[in-house]
């Protein structure tokens, strides 16, 4: 992997892994191989992103209020902390998303930094060219990441064994996953790249 390159881990919150309130199957799977991913990456010095969903109480995301899925990650709950066993490297950057009541904010590009920097300006000032993807989920916030990284003019490699989808419908993931790899993504496993 490049200097010029970054990894992003989606949303692994208390609530998208089981017991949650929107659990993804088998979502805390991918918990010890993004501490491996993140391990060798923060060894080389490149820059790691974790982003998490950050909701009101009330927002057109949430069923009650129109949207698509039952209350989950508002923030400050327990169910929006990080899963307990994943690691915080040195130099982790968390992404904020999902704040506002009137969007999804499914995609990283949405999402700010602490000190409420774009995602997207962080990278251009990084000079980042090549993005890492992993973390839940596969069909929802993973896809849209990718495909909005892949629009902008990056490099993306998706961990193949550090993703896990909804599956709201039987092979949504399968399909996120050919259609991030024919807009141009490339896939790897933890076997390839320590």
């Amino acid at each position: 992997m490049e200097k010029k390159s970054a990894i992003i881990v989606a949303d692994v919150q208390n609530d998208f892994c089981p017991g949650g309130a929107l659990p993804v199957p088998d979502g805390d799977k991918v918990v010890d191989v993004l501490n491996r991913y993140m391990q060798i990456f923060s060894s080389k010095g490149i820059p790691i992103f974790i982003t998490r969903d950050w909701h009101p109480e009330k927002t057109n995301h949430f069923k009650e209020y129109g949207g698509l899925w039952p209350a989950h990650c508002v923030k400050g709950t327990h169910g929006a902390q990080f899963h307990k066993k994943l690691k915080m490297f040195s130099g982790t950057t968390i992404l904020t998303k999902g704040d506002r009541a009137d969007r999804d904010d499914y995609s990283a590009f949405y999402a700010y930094t602490p000190d409420v920097t774009p995602f997207s300006d962080v990278l251009m000032r990084l000079g980042i060219k090549h993005l890492y993807i992993g973390g839940l989920a596969t069909d929802y916030c993973v896809r849209e990441t990718v495909l909005d990284a892949l629009e902008r003019g990056f490099s993306v490699t998706v961990l193949l064994d550090a993703v896990k989808g909804v599956d709201v419908n039987p092979g949504d993931s399968e399909k996120a996953l050919q259609e991030m790899k024919e807009m141009g993504a490339d896939t790897t496993t933890i076997d390839k790249v320590s």
